[in-house]
């Protein structure tokens, strides 16, 4: 079975079940255990290489959910790559 986290502590419970050799992407969030930083990234933020203030983030994450964008980006070539089984992920709660 192949794996792909889009949630951190998803990505936490799959190492602590032995299964981080299925663990094939996880979020630019996933830190937790350190190896988790050497898999490849699915999920990236809409921010990521930015240093936007509060206020820039809530106009920007407005102005994209009004528009039906998501606050993330799904890096679609390495989606494809890693081929998964099962994605773990999580609803978004109302900002």
């Amino acid at each position: 079975m192949r794996i792909c986290s889009f949630l951190p502590s998803a990505t936490e419970i799959v190492y602590a079940l032995g299964l981080d050799d299925r663990l094939y992407g996880v979020t630019h969030e996933c830190d937790y255990p350190a190896e988790a930083k050497s898999k490849p990234w699915v999920v990236r933020s809409v921010f990521e290489g930015t240093s936007p203030s509060s206020g820039e983030i809530s106009r920007i994450i407005s102005e994209r959910l009004a528009q039906g964008l998501g606050i993330y980006h799904i890096d679609q070539d390495i989606l494809d790559a890693a081929d998964p089984d099962l994605l773990l992920t999580q609803a978004i709660c109302e900002v």
